[in-house]
């Protein structure tokens, strides 16, 4: 008996079941392409603006550069073109007081930052969810499937192994699924967390850097003027 023809005998509930989960492992499977994909870029995007920055390039024209081309998957980017976008400004008052520069700063950063985490932890909420919720449904899909051989089981006259062993696949069926919708969607959520936790670390790191550098770059103009 083949596993199309043990969904195709099924009950509609279980059937419906079998559709939710489907459509469940099919829409996670799409987000785990599409997170892996912006997570890898988003890596090597900041890897290779870490390098810039460190190259000893003058910092306005660093800034210059990743305004007239900037990339959507740069977070580090985001939060180099914000910080330091806030600091010139802040700084063209010749009376501007330094503390009040630098928190200005450093608040542009805290907001791109969060707007980055936002960014990065798009659609894991959904492959948590899938994850933890599959199996339960594809275990609602089997009780009902069991409760209809029973039931069926009530009319014969005779209980064989024959009889029974139908409708227990196809309710298995339904488990299957659920634990095939739930697997790839629970390490997935889990590589990517890590993942997006190792990102903003760096991000944060970055920040702390790039704020040292402008808070000297700040005090050396009090110094001088």
């Amino acid at each position: 008996m083949s596993i199309w023809s043990l969904i195709a005998g099924a009950s509609w509930i279980v059937q419906l079941v079998m559709l939710i989960l489907l459509l469940a492992s099919i829409v996670s499977w799409v987000m785990i392409l599409q997170r892996g994909f912006l997570l890898s870029n988003t890596k090597r995007s900041a890897i290779a603006f870490e390098d810039r920055f460190w190259s000893g390039m003058d910092l306005s024209k660093l800034f210059r550069q990743v305004t007239s081309e900037p990339d959507p998957d740069n977070g580090m980017e985001h939060l180099f073109r914000a910080g330091f976008k806030e600091f010139t400004r802040l700084r063209q008052d010749s009376n501007a007081d330094p503390d009040a520069v630098m928190e200005g700063t450093q608040r542009a950063m805290r907001v791109a930052l969060a707007r980055e985490q936002e960014r990065l932890e798009q659609n894991l909420p959904f492959l948590a969810t899938v994850g933890s919720i599959s199996p339960y449904i594809g275990l609602f899909g089997t009780v009902i499937g069991i409760m209809n051989s029973f039931r069926g089981l009530a009319n014969q006259t005779q209980a064989t192994l024959a009889t029974v062993a139908p409708g227990i696949s196809e309710a298995l069926v339904a488990t299957a699924m659920g634990l095939l919708a739930a697997i790839p969607a629970v390490v997935a959520y889990n590589k990517y967390s890590a993942k997006v936790d190792q990102l903003l670390n760096s991000y944060d790191t970055f920040s702390d850097e790039f704020s040292s550098i402008l808070h000297r770059k700040v005090h050396t103009r009090i110094k001088q003027g």
